[in-house]
This record gives C-alpha cells, structure tokens and sequence, in this order.
C-alpha cells in the first residue's frame, strides 16, 4: 500500500483524504457534469504534480484520496482544484466565456486527513459511499 514516489531530492509518501461540497450543498452532481468533472480533477492534480488515487463524485459532495508531494500545501493543492474547476464549470456549463469574479461553485472550505496505514479502509470507504448513501436513502423512505 505505501507506496513511495521521488523527487528530485526526496522520497514520499504522503496522502490525503479530502471531502468537499458545492455551495448550498445542493444535488448538482448529476450525469453529464459529474462523470466530466473526473477528468477535470485528474487533469488539475497533474498540473501540481500531484495524483489522486481513488475519487468519488457523489450528489451533494467530492471524497478524494490525493498523493501530494511535500512541496506543496495540501491547501494549495485543493484550492487550485477547487477555483480551476469552478471556472471551468462555469465556462463549459454556465455558457460563459469570461472570468467570473464572485461566483462560487464550491463552499469555502473542505475536510482533510491524512492517510496512514489505514488507506485501504479509506479507499473501501470512499468505492463504496454511493452504495451506502443509496441504502440510507431506502431506509429513510420507510420511516
């Protein structure tokens, strides 16, 4: 599981599992958008030499476990996924072709913890959030 990756003068292994949702928490996540939006995370990740190893988009809410190499904040790291997606959201579905100055398409802020030896429990937890989000979903209907 650890696995150790290199830099130039360092040798890692430094994960984070990371929660963050859409402002208003509303249920936008939906088809087109939330298969898309996959490719838009791997894509910033890579640009800040970083990768996520497992992701699920959920309705309401992003889990992502992410390799972050030491030389970048883990706040650095999110907040360039965050404000980059958000843009490009904005551009490709919100039919706009400009900056946006004050729109927001994540609330501020996000959980983080870090990801010892326990990350194969975190990667069940996060393959696995719809299915149990579904069965509590069922479980309120028949209260």
């Amino acid at each position: 599981m650890d696995k150790i990756q290199t830099l130039n003068h360092t040798s890692w292994t430094c994960n984070y599992h990371i929660v963050f949702i859409p402002k208003c928490r509303r249920r936008v996540l939906f088809g087109q958008l939330r298969q898309h939006l996959g490719q838009v995370f791997h894509e910033l990740a890579r640009q800040k030499e970083s990768q996520i190893v497992e992701g699920q988009i959920m309705p309401d809410h992003v889990h992502m476990l992410i390799a972050i190499p030491p030389k970048y904040a883990v706040s650095q790291v999110i907040g360039f996924i965050k404000g980059k997606s958000a843009i490009h959201i904005a551009r490709t579905y919100g039919e706009r072709k400009q900056n946006f100055t004050g729109q927001h398409f994540w609330a501020r802020g996000y959980f983080v913890s870090t990801v010892g030896r326990d990350e194969e429990t975190i990667r069940r937890y996060i393959r696995h959030q719809e299915a149990e989000d579904q069965r509590l979903d069922q479980l309120k209907l028949w209260s």
